[in-house]
């Protein structure tokens, strides 16, 4: 074994790192808020990871109607579809703040996985995770009102349950978004918008806060 590649085997490899330098196969951009990153239709040839903000993906029927089927936040990957052969985007993905984006192509993508096992095991664990979300987001869909799946969604957005110290503000977000991803209308979402901020369940000063007691309308019958 040459002293190179015996330095590169006692290297220890730190998904992390590799998530926030560039090199072969990665850039890193950032995306001012609205601007789209990748458009439904384009060619679908890379991973992308969420180093700062958030983005939102979005898909529009035949018929012209525009739907919201995830919100990412930091630490997030997304356009995975090409690593299973997906050829074109099937949604489009928007900043919603100001982002900073890593781009890795699909070939570097498929290296890493396969020659790493502390970034497939990490990559793994954020499927799972996003799985988990899409099948609570089924049964919120099923089974809740309105109004529990309009709170859980600002808490979602919120960062509540997750690691960390929840964040005060939710970036800026229309109120016929919020209707497309609770599955109501704008009327119903400002109606009960107004009963939270009545009861101090969320605040409006210069931006959205949501008050962990908003929980309450999640987990009471």
């Amino acid at each position: 074994m040459t002293p190179v590649a015996a330095a590169k085997k006692r290297r220890k490899f730190d998904p992390q790192t590799f998530l926030s330098t560039v090199d072969e196969g990665r850039t890193i951009a950032a995306f001012p808020r609205k601007q789209t990153i990748f458009a439904q239709g384009d060619s679908s040839d890379a991973v992308f990871y969420i180093q700062k903000g958030k983005v939102r993906l979005t898909v529009v029927s035949k018929t012209g109607k525009e739907a919201t089927i995830g919100i990412l936040n930091e630490g997030d990957f997304f356009g995975k579809g090409c690593l299973t052969g997906q050829a074109l985007r099937l949604c489009s993905a928007t900043a919603m703040t100001d982002c900073t984006v890593m781009r890795i192509d699909k070939e570097s993508m498929m290296e890493v996985l396969h020659q790493e096992h502390a970034f497939s095991d990490m990559f793994v664990a954020h499927l799972l995770t996003r799985n988990i979300r899409y099948e609570e987001d089924l049964v919120d869909q099923l089974f809740n009102s309105s109004e529990k799946r309009l709170a859980r969604i600002l808490l979602l957005l919120a960062h509540f349950g997750k690691e960390g110290k929840p964040e005060g503000a939710i970036p800026k977000i229309s109120q016929e978004t919020l209707a497309e991803m609770v599955g109501t209308t704008r009327p119903r979402v400002n109606f009960f918008m107004n009963k939270f901020r009545k009861l101090g369940l969320i605040r409006y000063d210069g931006g959205l806060e949501v008050h962990s007691s908003l929980l309450n309308v999640v987990l009471n019958d």
